[in-house]
């Protein structure tokens, strides 16, 4: 009897193989199938065009790697077990499953749960549908599995999860400065005292990695006008929800008009499954469908804020190392009497913020290196080591948002 066999032709890597049941059928659930309608990059194709790519491409790419390096970790006859290599590649797949439409801005003003708390709620539901299939995915998910490696490849400072979207994010966006080796990374992947580490051979490579991924925040992630975009869907979404609050009237799909007019907890998505079911309906067409017809809300905030998005008249940003209150007051005076805006509404149009890039976290779990003598160093701790403490510290830059037209 022959095996079904997956192939998807990804533009990333080329043919993508899926021969395993297990993986094939949460392919094909509707709660996963779902993620072909949410972009990977949110707001980030008002700048870069290309970057509509979603949250499907993503993670079927991160299971593609995890795949990769289990084939590695087995040549070393560090993992053989065929049960937890198929575990780690769900694990993989299901990462992002939690995420919702443009996921940051919903769950800072509509949702309030974490995508990652809906992932896990997502994946113990599935799990009882496929008869406890997903167990040991959601242990290595969760890190709660014995074999601590296998939850650091899903989830760490040198996971699946980045290595994919570094490379994915930088195809389709045209930056060439978030390309990796992600290939020589995975060949020098070992295992010492159940914790993942890199060959010294691989040093190189994994710098390029840290380094990148630096890069591709300042230059697409943390981009001004990314960030501009970002926070005006943001503050859209919280003028609705202030709305909503109120008792006015807004058009909505049936399913987002389901989250506009609760305040649910993570408790209330634990308790009422028809609350997860709901959320597994959610896609950006719900909420951009909302956002066109908002344009001519009777409220001139929420109205004037979709106009913008709609018609990419987004804020101008204003990036500074040093303190912008002076500046901040200045516009603020300026916005209030161009625009006859209330002080109580101000802060839609006028406002300040920090934007923060941690390269690599030294207080979270270290990336660490196997030397040829048989030490284990941290990173950072390598002879002549691109990745030094200067680059491991936190970058802030303070802005201003501010409306022109």
């Amino acid at each position: 009897m022959s095996i079904k066999v997956k192939i998807i032709n990804d533009p990333v890597y080329g043919f993508l193989r899926f021969p395993e049941p297990e993986v094939i059928k949460v392919i094909d659930h509707p709660w996963f199938q779902r993620l072909r309608n949410i972009k990977q990059m949110g707001m980030a194709q008002l700048v870069y065009p290309g970057a509509v790519h979603t949250r499907l491409h993503h993670s079927l790419g991160a299971c593609h790697l995890m795949g990769k390096a289990l084939d590695e970790l087995k040549t070393k006859e560090i993992i053989t077990s065929k049960d937890e290599c198929i575990a780690a590649r769900l694990a993989a797949l299901l990462h992002d499953v939690g995420h919702g439409p443009y996921s940051h801005s919903l769950e800072h003003t509509i949702v309030g749960v974490h995508h990652e708390v809906l992932s896990k709620l997502i994946m113990e539901r599935m799990n009882k549908e496929f008869g406890g299939m997903l167990s040991t995915a959601i242990e290595i998910f969760d890190s709660s599995y014995p074999r601590q490696y296998l939850h650091q490849l899903v989830s760490s400072q040198m996971d699946v999860d980045r290595m994919d979207y570094l490379n994915r994010d930088s195809f389709f966006t045209g930056v060439s400065e978030g390309v990796i080796g992600y290939d020589r990374i995975l060949q020098m992947l070992t295992v010492r005292d159940n914790e993942l580490m890199v060959e010294e051979k691989g040093v190189h490579s994994v710098e390029k990695f840290i380094i990148a991924r630096r890069l591709m925040y300042w230059q697409v992630y943390l981009h001004k006008t990314v960030l501009g975009a970002e926070v005006l869907l943001i503050n859209i979404l919280k003028r609705a929800k202030e709305l909503a609050r109120e008792g006015r009237d807004l058009f909505a799909t049936p399913t987002f008009k389901y989250f506009l007019y609760r305040d649910l907890t993570e408790e209330d998505f634990k308790n009422d499954p028809s609350h997860l079911e709901k959320y597994c309906q959610l896609d950006d067409t719900d909420v951009m469908a909302s956002i066109k017809v908002w344009q001519t809300h009777e409220d001139k905030i929420l109205s004037k804020l979709c106009q913008m998005l709609i018609l990419r008249k987004l804020y101008k940003i204003i990036f500074s190392s040093e303190s912008l209150a002076s500046i901040l007051t200045q516009k603020r005076e300026e916005v209030k009497l161009r625009f006859g805006i209330e002080d109580k509404h101000l802060d839609y149009f006028v406002f300040d913020g920090v934007a923060s890039n941690s390269t690599y976290n030294t207080n979270e779990e270290l990336i660490k290196i196997e030397t040829k003598s048989g030490l284990v160093k941290n990173i950072t701790e390598i002879d002549d080591s691109l990745v030094n403490q200067t680059l491991a510290r936190a970058v802030h830059k303070n802005y201003i948002c501010y409306i022109q037209s």
